[in-house]
């Protein structure tokens, strides 16, 4: 179990898959048919060549990889000798990305208060969130169907404006796969969601296709490694490669028609994953004052990344104190990268190959009372006013913090405004099971409630013994 924390990289993050049409090799040459023998080097590398694009282009299946991405509203174009408007919050990034002529983030030389460290025993700083998070038992979102849900239930997680009071959403949400998935806890698995019936279909068969595209491309690779000679090992090498190419296209493409049978595979299934899909375009249809198109990849993965701009009451509070603080002083707004998150997208974080992903059973950031605030473009003195700030916040028990090693300050804001009881906390650092701490709890209460009845007892019958007395007087 590890206990260090899972943090957004707001840095586009690239992705070599090209999911574009490419030429498909050419047909064999027709005439009269002579002796076999071997093909010569120069045909055979350019059909290997013709055939890694072959498998760039026919094979379908949805990776999940997180794309390259960018910024809303960066990098785009105004029509030549006409100065487009700037938008807000296009202006709000790039006041706060803007240089500062002096070392930033950690590159420059800060002083790390004591507050913002790790505990001596390093555990403690998320069995603090977690015993808070055990003292409210607020539901956790295992995928966004479920986000959408909690969302639409009370006043528990509320929507940030990208831009609002002294703060700026910073990328939040952007590493999410565009693919919208259903999360199968006991599996662990993310199951592809369908429209209906038709969509589902157009899946499997696109499935089928590939799978057999790519056994035959597999074969075809084989035919000419074996007719090449032993002693041209480049050519070889080349080939080989290429059958490992395709063998790995093989088996994502059957690993998620597997997926996609087990999970649909009865009517009962399939209605209730075409049910979720429904709920989330339902709320994609009019979401934040927009509607998000969910046939197109680019709004299914931008209707993602603004669900994932929720986060509880109280950590808006602190993010609104914090920002408008910092806005006063620095004359710009307070990135915040990660809000709430989903237990599927915190799993993809770590899968992703994020090296401070989190491998216990709450996360604080599923909980929707942490957030990330970015320092990479801080100087020293910004850093140590938003850490002097931090500090203040947890000395009045209403946060806890740390200063993480990836740009980021991991923030979690208490529900009550008050820190767990402490007793919660060493239950969790003992790794006791939630239904024993609550047996415990029950024990606890019992017992405070025996102790008054046995002290009123106590006082009832002191009372009538001196009553006694005095009347033996008399």
């Amino acid at each position: 179990m590890l206990y260090t924390l899972c943090v957004e990289d707001p840095t586009p993050r690239t992705d070599a898959a090209d999911d574009r049409d490419t030429a498909a090799p050419p047909p064999p040459a027709s005439g009269p048919t002579s002796p076999a023998k071997p093909l010569p080097i120069k045909r055979i590398l350019l059909a290997a060549v013709l055939v890694s694009a072959a498998l760039s282009g026919l094979v379908y299946y949805r990776s999940g990889r997180l794309p390259s991405v960018s910024l809303p509203g960066l990098g785009g174009s105004s029509d030549a000798g006409r100065a487009a408007p700037v938008d807000p919050y296009v202006a709000a990034v790039r006041k706060s990305e803007e240089g500062r002529g002096e070392p930033v983030g950690r590159k420059a030389e800060i002083e790390i208060p004591p507050e913002l460290k790790h505990y001596a025993e390093r555990r403690r700083f998320l069995a603090i969130q977690v015993a808070a998070w055990e003292e409210s038992r607020a539901p956790i979102p295992h995928d966004f169907a479920e986000l959408v849900r909690q969302t639409g239930e009370g006043d528990r997680l509320v929507l940030l404006p990208m831009l609002g009071r002294g703060y700026v959403l910073y990328g939040v949400g952007l590493a999410a796969p565009e693919e919208l998935t259903h999360y199968d806890r006991a599996s662990r698995k993310s199951v592809p969601l369908f429209a209906g019936e038709a969509e589902l279909t157009a899946e499997q068969e696109r499935l089928n296709e590939s799978e057999k595209t790519l056994k035959e491309r597999d074969a075809e690779l084989r035919t000419q490694l074996r007719q090449l000679p032993k002693a041209d090992r480049p050519s070889r090498a080349m080939l080989n490669e290429l059958i490992a190419q395709a063998g790995r296209e093989l088996a994502v493409v059957s690993k998620r028609k597997a997926l996609v049978g087990s999970f649909y595979k009865t009517a009962k299934g399939r209605r209730l994953l075409f049910d979720e899909y429904a709920t989330l375009a339902e709320r994609a249809r009019a979401f934040d004052g927009r509607a998000f198109d969910l046939s197109d990849a680019a709004g299914r993965k931008e209707f993602k990344a603004r669900l994932l701009g929720y986060v509880s009451p109280a950590a808006r509070a602190l993010i609104e104190e914090l920002g408008v603080a910092y806005e006063e002083k620095f004359k710009r707004p307070l990135p915040v990268t990660s809000l709430v998150r989903t237990e599927e997208y915190q799993r993809q974080l770590g899968e992703a190959g994020n090296p401070n992903a989190t491998r216990i059973d709450v996360p604080p950031h599923t909980t929707g009372q942490a957030f990330d605030i970015y320092y990479g473009h801080m100087t020293a003195d910004e850093q140590h006013f938003v850490m002097g700030e931090l500090a203040r916040l947890e000395r009045d028990g209403r946060a806890e913090s740390l200063r993480e090693e990836r740009d980021h300050y991991h923030v979690f804001a208490f529900a009550d405004g008050r820190p767990p009881a402490e007793e919660t906390i060493r239950s969790v650092l003992r790794g006791e099971p939630p239904a024993r701490r609550e047996e415990k709890k029950t024990e606890a209460k019992k017992a405070e409630t025996k102790k008054a009845e046995t002290k009123k007892a106590e006082t009832k019958k002191a009372g009538a013994k001196k009553a006694g007395k005095r009347s033996s007087r008399k």
